[in-house]
């Protein structure tokens, strides 16, 4: 994106263990095919998965909403919070596939590299092989973006990821599937870095981005293929399956209805490596929810139906 969302630890983990927390045994089920497929990598064999952040209501009530809970669950978590809890485990009891976003705010990335937070990352990487099921690891999102991560250093972040991800492989944590997911341009607006911010082929399991359409702000309203079109063939190179790790479309602006309708459609086209995608539900910036306007929530809902989004 342009211009890079705010902090979340403090929101994210408020609403982690408020709103968010209820038990599995209350949740309507989710399709459960995270291990049907035969993916060691939660890649399904046709068309996409789809998954939400639940910013603007809980799991049962935005599931009622939509006649299905969505597979996929975003959850987002400072550094020093342990994603192997309550929330991660509900989501695997109810067959929902966790996606963690884990946030490393204040952390100087030198530390990773030379071993001094050791200690916390082996203790998430024991906590990870624990849950026994393959959930969506997106460490440090957005690297080449505002969040600057590391600094905007391409060859600290790298270093980093693979010191944690090989901390993990030691620790037998092999049900983590990793997501890399840069935002969809540059701190510039290009996408000349993307790249150079790529761990490596045995580092990474999807390769991903986030991105928004902002409406009014940024630059103006563009539709979902606009907004992917220049990073969709760097990230298509590797030949992995891409996910789209956050998106949303603002209310103001245009057609949020329309760009809805045109997102299924897009990807069987233009974009058929995207195998999951997932919203950003929650009025922020900008209004982001499914709900924003009945036409947006008509539009979501028929494309939640759609048989493309339930392989």
């Amino acid at each position: 994106m342009v211009l890079a969302k705010a902090a979340w630890p403090t929101i994210a983990i408020f609403l982690l263990h408020s709103s968010l927390a209820v038990s599995a045994a209350s949740l309507p089920p989710a399709p459960g095919r995270q291990m049907s497929n035969g993916s060691a990598i939660l890649e399904p064999a046709s068309g996409a998965l789809l998954g939400i952040f639940y910013g603007a209501g809980s799991v049962d009530e935005t599931s009622k909403k939509l006649g299905r809970t969505l597979p996929v669950h975003l959850t987002y978590y400072a550094w020093d919070a342990d994603w192997n809890g309550s929330v991660t485990k509900a989501d695997l009891a109810a067959g929902r596939i966790p996606l963690v976003n884990w946030e490393p705010h204040h952390i100087d990335f030198h530390k990773i590299v030379d071993g001094s937070l050791d200690a916390t990352i082996t203790a998430r990487a024991n906590g990870a092989k624990a849950l026994g099921k393959r959930f969506f690891l997106d460490f440090a999102a957005e690297m080449n973006g505002d969040e600057a991560w590391g600094g905007n250093n391409p060859t600290l972040y790298v270093a980093a990821y693979r010191h944690i991800h090989d901390i993990f492989t030691a620790a037998g944590a092999t049900n983590v599937v990793w997501a890399w997911c840069p935002n969809v341009t540059d701190t510039d607006g290009s996408n000349r870095t993307t790249m150079d911010y790529y761990p490596g082929d045995s580092y990474v399991d999807w390769t991903g981005v986030d991105g928004y359409n902002w409406g009014t702000k940024n630059g103006g309203w563009q539709s979902f293929q606009q907004v992917f079109r220049n990073i969709y063939p760097l990230l298509a190179a590797k030949k992995k399956p891409i996910i789209i790790g956050e998106m949303s479309s603002a209310e103001a602006g245009g057609d949020k209805g329309k760009w809805i309708d045109e997102i299924i459609p897009t990807l069987q086209t233009s974009f058929p490596l995207i195998k999951c995608v997932i919203w950003f539900d929650i009025n922020k910036e900008a209004d982001w929810r499914i709900s924003s306007s009945h036409d947006s929530e008509a539009s979501f809902l028929r494309m939640a139906k759609d048989p493309f989004f339930n392989p």
